[in-house]
């Protein structure tokens, strides 16, 4: 364990939940990297993950934004290349490109496709799946109106799927306004329950977690997010 994070460890109590105004406090104190961390929230849902009817999946657009560059990359013929690159698309291609991400090539954040390409793109499901950053044509992001696909992934748009029983997301900047990290997580957490499936008895959101991307984890007390 490095000096760092014996520092951030004896320095404070993980040991149990604080409330989101303290837990954001704290995980904005306990990046003390050089670089701008990332918050990270990470909820842990009462669902069966091998039932795909409870399996969570969506799309949101954060209020305060995600405070980085995204990075989109589409795959479309060529009558459709010039407007994603107008809309602003950092990568894009057909072909060639889908030979590229086939060969293990990730470098960008987001995934769009025109329909007409999903019968080439889907063999790209052991690279892109696993990074959920596979086209989906129920997120929006297999589509023939690129401009706005694009421009929602620009604007720092997200998607959510559920790994097991945890949904994970980047949920803003370390050196974000406090206020702007906790209405980010107040959107996300409601976004989330308002995605319950019907098969759920109980407390849907089990546990919440935000943590700084080099940080240990903070638990939320899961009222003081909704109240």
């Amino acid at each position: 364990m490095s000096k760092r994070m014996k520092a951030i460890l004896n320095e404070n109590d993980f040991s149990q939940s604080q409330s989101l105004d303290s837990a954001v406090d704290t995980a904005i104190k306990t990046s003390t990297t050089k670089f701008n961390e990332t918050i990270d929230i990470c909820l842990n849902l009462n669902i069966d993950p091998k039932n795909g009817e409870q399996n969570v999946r969506g799309k949101m657009k954060l209020p305060k934004g995600l405070g980085k560059k995204v990075t989109v990359c589409v795959f479309a013929s060529e009558d459709k290349q010039q407007e994603a690159k107008d809309a602003g698309a950092d990568i894009v291609g057909s072909d060639e490109l889908i030979q590229k991400v086939e060969s293990g090539y990730t470098d960008f954040d987001r995934c769009i496709s025109t329909p007409d390409m999903m019968s080439k793109v889907g063999k790209l499901g052991k690279v892109l799946g696993p990074r959920n950053l596979m086209p989906n044509p129920k997120l929006g992001s297999v589509t023939n109106d690129i401009k706005k696909a694009v421009e929602d992934a620009k604007a720092g748009e997200i998607e959510y799927k559920n790994s097991d029983t945890l949904v994970q997301a980047g949920i803003a900047k370390a050196d974000f306004d406090r206020t702007e990290i906790i209405s980010n997580i107040k959107f996300f957490v409601e976004t989330i329950s308002k995605d319950r499936p019907s098969g759920v008895k109980g407390d849907f959101i089990k546990k919440v977690f935000i943590s700084p991307t080099m940080g240990p984890g903070i638990n939320i007390d899961i009222n003081s997010i909704s109240g």
